[in-house]
């Protein structure tokens, strides 16, 4: 979670960190503020918003040729002024933004308070800071020094920068499990959690690894290890246009990435796919298409949204190729001692890379000789980084909170891996091969139908914003869609969504079902259709209103359903790309009828860095 932001070189350094702050606000937004050097450390924060942040400091020095930001997502203290970014030490002559948790935190702060300590906060951050200071201050070592000798006693996630009264062109970075970029201009860096803060000053970026430190000055960039021992910095171009991170005329990020997916899922497809000839072209599949052939079980790990896609994901590849697929809430798997041979593939799905839980996850079963296979939206990410082949999703850089063309990337990703391997083992035929890669290619033409009936999902929205409680259900390739269904509704409009299979509904939600539960149907034409019209009818005995997403010409589920929105045809195993849709839409249209910032849920941020 959280943003941070640095800039030291000859430009004013606080509208550099104020809009990059406002760039990375989706990582975060419990409080923010800044930390400045010119003659001396000043230090502006604010529970809130950036734009509270801003409003607060408004005629105050703000000069300065180095800075830096913190935008917030609360672990370690509720939100508020104090609790905020940047913290200060005892001597106030340094400042220090922190993104991860520091896990002995508790042991630390005991030690410092029996020497004499206080702190301000409820936080970690202060905790590390002025142990960082102590170190220094004892050993009569720089801070670079400091840094190092505390980052080896600490356990936990961290980025962590820092900026000294004492030195005022260096700003001293380190990461473990927490994103870090260095964007590389001329006599000029920044810093960020992500590029999106640097988009307009540069295009040659360093991903800093798990426990580097760098030393960075306006000319000059220095990376090391916790050994000490320099590190030749890997400088990476960067394929990203500014205008990806902006609205573009949209009233939000969410539902211009929801319009994008056309051309998204265009772009992911796009030199990979070629239905005319037959041909898929993968590298990262077939570098290790002898592990697919031989694999003895895939496992998949991710969470949140893309643990759908996982899910999704074991239904086709086990359908198609035929190999064993699991499917993992990384967060549990890599504390349940799991049994991880070697020769099995791991999947890790991830939109930004980061996803704290599935790092560990990886890294482990990496130990244990398994295979690493990357499915990732951010180029250069660490678990893009750490897999040993991968496919990224070129869905470009999502902002807004709740995972919408990064979802559908998944999904194409998914398909032509399994078509791919299915194709290479002989498990499937030339006809159904051939048939779904016309299928897959069609998709983002029947995405584009799909939104231009949009003004048909708004006025089922505001038909039921009032509701408690929804209930989703789908069977087959569409039940993760129905779960993905209820995590977008959830998280955009607070209202509480559960889903399930349609057949496991008779074994309990169905208690829930009065004339007041709007029940939504992912009910496209598939073999299990007729099951499905049956428990439409199980729904509309109990009174409760059907919402159905149905396939165009069906006419059987029209006369049983409230509220009806069509989808083209699509053979069963693609029709998931498209039923989606609609759901993202019901989903941002009843969050703007109940006033929420859809860009931004309440308590959730875009990259989960932290357990």
């Amino acid at each position: 979670m959280c943003g941070i932001v640095g800039y030291t070189g000859p430009r004013e350094a606080y509208p550099i960190v104020i809009t990059g702050l406002k760039r990375l606000e989706y990582r975060g937004y419990d409080s923010t503020g800044v930390a400045l050097l010119n003659g001396g450390l000043k230090v502006y924060k604010k529970k809130g918003r950036v734009a509270d942040l801003e409003e607060s400091i408004i005629g105050k020095d703000l000069h300065s040729n180095i800075g830096i930001g913190h935008t917030r997502w609360a672990t370690h203290g509720e939100p508020s002024d104090r609790n905020a970014h940047p913290h200060t030490s005892k001597s106030g002559k340094l400042a220090m933004i922190h993104n991860g948790i520091i896990e002995n935190y508790a042991q630390i702060k005991k030690e410092l308070v029996n020497k004499g300590y206080a702190f301000t906060s409820d936080t970690d951050t202060e905790v590390l800071l002025n142990f960082i200071e102590d170190i220094k201050k004892n050993n009569e070592c720089n801070l670079e020094e400091a840094v190092r000798v505390a980052l080896k006693r600490i356990t936990g996630a961290y980025c962590i920068l820092l900026i000294d009264e004492d030195d005022p062109q260096t700003i001293i970075a380190a990461r473990k499990g927490s994103p870090l970029v260095i964007g590389v201009g001329k006599g000029e860096h920044f810093l960020g959690s992500d590029a999106s803060p640097m988009l307009e000053y540069t295009k040659e970026v360093v991903y800093v690894n798990d426990y580097e430190l760098a030393i960075v000055r306006p000319d000059e960039l220095i990376l090391k290890n916790l050994g000490n021992e320099k590190i030749t910095p890997f400088i990476t171009k960067l394929d990203m246009e500014l205008a990806a991170i902006e609205k573009g005329g949209y009233d939000h990020f969410m539902l211009k990435e929801i319009f994008e997916q056309p051309s998204t899922i265009h772009d992911c497809l796009r030199g990979r796919l070629d239905a005319t000839a037959g041909t898929i072209t993968m590298s990262g599949v077939m570098n290790n298409i002898e592990h697919f052939k031989n694999a003895q079980r895939i496992i998949i790990v991710a969470c949140g949204t893309s643990w759908h896609a996982g899910l999704l994901a074991e239904y086709v590849i086990e359908e198609l190729c035929r190999i064993p697929v699991e499917v993992e809430y990384a967060s549990e798997f890599r504390y349940r001692n799991p049994i991880v041979n070697k020769g099995d593939i791991i999947i890790a799905i991830s939109q930004s890379g980061e996803t704290a839980d599935t790092l560990v996850a990886i890294e482990r079963a990496k130990e244990n000789g398994a295979i690493i296979f990357g499915i990732v939206n951010v180029v250069g990410s660490s678990i893009a980084r750490i897999s040993d082949g991968g496919a990224y999703t070129h869905a470009g850089p999502e902002i807004g909170v709740a995972s919408t063309k990064a979802f559908t990337g998944q999904l194409a990703v998914i398909m032509m891996m399994a078509l791919k391997i299915a194709k290479e083992k002989g498990t499937i035929t030339d006809e159904r091969y051939n048939n779904l890669l016309m299928e897959l290619d069609a998709v983002p033409e029947k995405v584009d139908a799909i939104l231009k009936s949009a003004d048909l999902l708004k006025a089922i929205a505001e038909k039921y914003k009032g509701a408690g409680d929804a209930l989703f259900l789908g069977r087959g390739y569409n039940f993760p869609i129905a779960l993905e269904g209820a995590l977008k509704l959830k998280e955009i409009s607070y209202i509480h969504a559960e889903g399930y299979p349609a057949a496991e509904m008779k074994h309990g939600p169905i208690a829930l079902v009065d004339e007041n539960l709007p029940v939504i149907f992912v009910a496209t034409k598939d073999s299990y259709h007729e099951k499905i019209v049956s428990n439409m009818q199980e729904i509309k005995a109990r009174k409760g209103k059907i919402i159905a997403i149905i396939t165009e010409g069906d006419e059987v589920i029209p006369g049983l359903a409230d509220d009806i929105f069509y989808v083209p045809a699509a053979d069963e195993i693609i029709a998931p790309m498209l039923s989606t849709i609609p759901l993202q839409l019901l989903s941002y249209y009843v969050g703007i009828a109940k006033a929420v910032d859809v860009d931004k849920p309440r308590n959730l941020a875009k990259s989960v860095t932290v357990e």
